[in-house]
């Protein structure tokens, strides 16, 4: 039998696991991409998200009982094992929703979590945002600041809004993501001097920006459960 908790007391308690049934299966494998390209939010034993990870990694940490699956049920999240996961997904099988993932392991089939949980794990990631590519690139949703086009990682530089060589620092106020042909128009120049207008004016960000886009994909909603004033940076392994 799986365990049952209400939305309001997931934070507060922190459940010892059962005792989980081995299984003769094999652990899940697939093709890359599709399904194995989604992420699943890791959270310790106290219910505190501390990790994003991909689905392979996922099915790894729940096939060596070091976590366990948290998933959404009218209202309430409900605590499966890899085994008993695996059995609830036989029997939603026919009965898939457009924004779920599954994947075919040997013999069976079982659908992605969206959540996991860590059993014998406490700590938190460290209460700091690094200012790096990555992280503009995602604050600025990968749009030029000065031509306002989205355009692809590699067609994408950092530039400092006062040129480093004017004194202008690395900081959130003065970094922004521009395409390379405004880098290159703009060049050791301020925008006023190259008479080039920004989109908007760069500010650290509120919260995470790369948890921000990810919670704009409907598929990751339940996140918003843990993530919700979340500002520290979870560290990615997808």
């Amino acid at each position: 039998m799986h365990r049952v908790q209400t939305i309001r007391d997931h934070h507060s308690r922190a459940h010892s696991p059962g005792k989980v049934v081995h299984t003769a299966h094999a652990a899940p494998h697939a093709p890359s991409g599709g399904a194995l390209s989604s992420s699943v939010l890791v959270l310790n034993r106290l219910y505190m998200a501390v990790h994003i990870v991909n689905v392979r990694r996922a099915f790894c940490l729940l096939f060596r009982e070091i976590a366990e699956v948290i998933h959404l049920e009218e209202g309430q999240f409900a605590n499966y094992s890899f085994q008993t996961w695996q059995e609830i997904s036989e029997l939603r099988a026919d009965f898939k929703q457009p924004h779920e993932d599954w994947i075919r392991a040997v013999g069976f089939e079982i659908q992605v979590p969206r959540v996991i949980r860590l059993l014998m794990y406490d700590r938190l990631p460290k209460q700091h945002l690094h200012l790096n590519r990555r992280n503009v690139l995602a604050r600025d949703e990968h749009t030029c600041q000065y031509c306002g086009r989205h355009y692809p990682t590699h067609q994408l530089s950092l530039d400092h809004v006062v040129p480093r060589s004017r004194g202008g620092e690395t900081t959130w106020e003065n970094v922004v993501c521009a395409c390379l042909g405004c880098n290159i128009q703009k060049g050791g120049r301020t925008p006023h001097e190259a008479r080039m207008k920004l989109v908007r004016h760069p500010a650290r960000p509120k919260r995470n920006p790369l948890l921000a886009l990810k919670l704009n994909n409907p598929k990751y909603e339940i996140w918003r459960t843990w993530l919700d004033g979340v500002y520290w940076e979870i560290g990615t392994r997808d």
